[in-house]
């Protein structure tokens, strides 16, 4: 553990940032983002689609609040490296099982305060995400600004494979409903409906609470490892079909886009985050990467089809072409109202529709958490002969 030595965030291009050692002593190399989240630091760390990245909060203060296994979004933390402005050295909530320095070094992640990050945020959005190389271990400057040039990126990655499930497998309804309730409250339980459909649900690098939502609003759901085969999934004749987020490029996917392909011929289907750009290149269109990407929960997202903004919650570096989409049969039905890219999409026949952004990562707080009841609402039409 490297609590007090010192350590450096060194980016591709040359610039380095000093500051503290916390975690693990250790090195590694990814591409440094930053999100703009005020909470939820151990929900970031441990969402999957974080696998290769090096994370800035631009929050002043982090790990007030201590960790508690209830918050994590998978089976340990997937981020490589996590950068701070101070760390707290207090952590003050009745649900906090530990510590965050002690978390990230029992996981074998290296953490970096004393940074400057609002420096290092204003130099990420203006030259965009780079390749970078965070060290608690006394690497030099040169040699860390060499281990971030020789990275390979993000660009052409295929992470799915690293943070997939290993075999199929029920998810457990009884911990997908299981929210925590303080000692004391007598809040409702959640209106589940009465039919149950069964989802087969991807992981590409699955978040937990998606599959809390889906099991909350009329799911039994079965989770699927990533290279999982179309007639695989056929032979458990699920009643639709979702697909995960995930890490690294949605371009790489080439047989994930062919499974989809031709499974959204068969299923009614809806994709979160990874989920919505595997769905737009199984259509035949294509994605880009974006200069820094959206990371946090504070980004609004308006439906062009019921003008209603809502605030969401995202974590993603790459972006659907709205050309291609509405030229292969789909229609663009949301767009962030920052920079205008696409947050949406149905397909004008198929029952195929997926958003960009996380609506089980309980932004606005509530916002988005309509579109689990589309999903089931669609799915129950074409049971009933109605779609």
């Amino acid at each position: 553990m490297a609590d007090s030595l010192p350590g450096i965030l060194a980016l591709e291009d040359g610039t380095v940032f000093e500051g503290l050692g916390f975690g693990a002593a250790a090195t590694v190399a990814g591409e440094a983002v930053f999100n703009t989240s005020m909470t939820g630091y151990q929900e970031i760390l441990t969402d999957p689609s974080y696998y290769g990245q090096i994370v800035a909060m631009t929050a002043p203060q982090i790990g007030n609040y201590g960790v508690t296994p209830e918050d994590e979004e998978s089976n340990a933390p997937k981020a490589a490296g996590f950068v701070v402005r101070e760390l707290s050295p207090v952590r003050s909530n009745w649900r906090s099982t530990g510590d965050l320095a002690d978390y990230l070094a029992g996981h074998g992640i290296p953490g970096l305060q004393e940074v400057d990050t609002r420096a290092l945020t204003k130099r990420l959005r203006v030259h965009g995400a780079m390749k970078a190389c965070l060290s608690t271990e006394g690497l030099s400057r040169e040699e860390a600004v060499r281990r971030a040039r020789d990275w390979s990126g993000i660009v052409g990655a295929d992470f799915v494979q690293q943070v997939t499930c290993e075999q199929p497998h029920a998810w457990d309804a009884d911990t997908g409903i299981a929210y925590y309730r303080p000692t004391g409250t007598s809040l409702p339980e959640p209106l589940r409906p009465k039919r149950l459909y069964r989802v087969a649900a991807f992981d590409y690098g699955a978040k937990f609470s998606i599959f809390r939502k889906l099991t909350r609003h009329g799911f039994e759901v079965m989770v699927f490892p990533g290279g999982t085969s179309a007639e695989a999934i056929l032979e458990q004749k699920p009643d639709a079909l979702f697909l995960s987020n995930g890490p690294g490029d949605p371009a790489a996917l080439q047989q994930i886009h062919q499974t989809t392909a031709r499974l959204i011929q068969e299923l009614p289907t809806f994709g979160i985050c990874l989920g919505h750009q595997v769905i737009t290149h199984a259509l035949g269109a294509g994605t880009f990467k974006l200069k820094f990407g959206h990371r946090g929960g504070n980004q609004p997202v308006k439906n062009l089809e019921t003008g209603r903004v809502s605030i969401t919650a995202q974590n993603h570096g790459f972006a659907s072409d709205p050309k291609q989409l509405e030229a292969r049969g789909a229609v663009v039905t949301e767009i962030n109202l920052n920079d205008h890219t696409v947050e949406g999409l149905r397909h004008k026949e198929l029952p195929v529709f997926s958003v960009q952004y996380h609506p089980e990562a309980a932004p606005g707080p509530s916002d988005a958490d309509p579109l689990f009841l589309d999903f089931f609402n669609l799915v129950d039409r074409r049971a009933r002969g109605q779609a």
